[in-house]
């Protein structure tokens, strides 16, 4: 998960809930559910989007917030047509700590290798079957205004908007939707007031559906 100020290269400071489950210091937030993380994902990101069944060849992906690639993994199981996916990290994770991290979800550490090995040697270019990714660092309040693509579908899994309120700032949310082609959906695990309001005002017709396990609600929504 991503965004503030400093560097792109500085590494977020970790702790690991029960050995298994990083949590960034600096927000105090865990990069993906106590609830398990990867069904999470599938029914958040994937189910949300309504996913797979819009994956058609060239269909491009966009995400707030890397974090251990967890997201781009789910996709990549269930992507059968070329696909593209475009990421935006203000605080990388190194590869070892993704691999460990990955490592409580057998099915996405089993495809999880090129990712790895690409990271490891500070590539942010790479294929994953038949993804092609990219991971564009930096602050996003900055780098989301200067990317020239736009997406089909937006997973927006910064941290909690309490504890990262800057990736979830109205001008965020209005260049996530002008980054969007038309009809283009996002889907969000955050049901906060404020950030519904936001997308909304920035030209998204948002929806509240159920949450994963213990969150009651979820948001989605589409560009007309």
């Amino acid at each position: 998960m991503t965004a503030s100020s400093q560097s792109a290269r500085s590494h977020p400071t970790l702790d690991w809930r029960d050995g298994v489950i990083p949590v960034a210091t600096r927000f105090d937030d865990p990069y993906f559910s106590l609830n398990d993380g990867l069904s999470e994902t599938r029914h958040v990101f994937l189910g949300g989007n309504g996913l797979p069944a819009r994956l058609i060849p060239g269909f491009h992906v966009a995400e707030l917030g890397f974090g251990t690639g967890l997201n781009l993994l789910a996709l990549a199981l269930i992507a059968k047509a070329p696909t593209r996916f475009t990421s935006f990290e203000a605080f990388p994770l190194p590869a070892p700590d993704i691999a460990r991290a990955l490592d409580h979800f057998p099915e996405a550490r089993a495809v999880a290798d090129p990712f790895l090995t690409a990271w490891a040697k500070g590539e942010t270019r790479f294929q994953l079957g038949t993804v092609q990714a990219e991971i564009i660092l930096g602050d996003a309040r900055d780098t989301l205004a200067a990317w020239q693509g736009k997406a089909d579908a937006w997973f927006l899994d910064g941290f909690s908007p309490a504890k990262n309120p800057e990736l979830w700032s109205p001008e965020i949310l209005a260049e996530v939707a002008r980054h969007t082609a038309p009809g283009g959906t996002f889907a969000t695990y955050t049901a906060a007031g404020h950030v519904r309001r936001a997308l909304q005002d920035a030209g998204f017709q948002v929806e509240r559906r159920p949450g994963h396990g213990r969150k009651k609600h979820m948001s989605t929504g589409k560009l007309p």
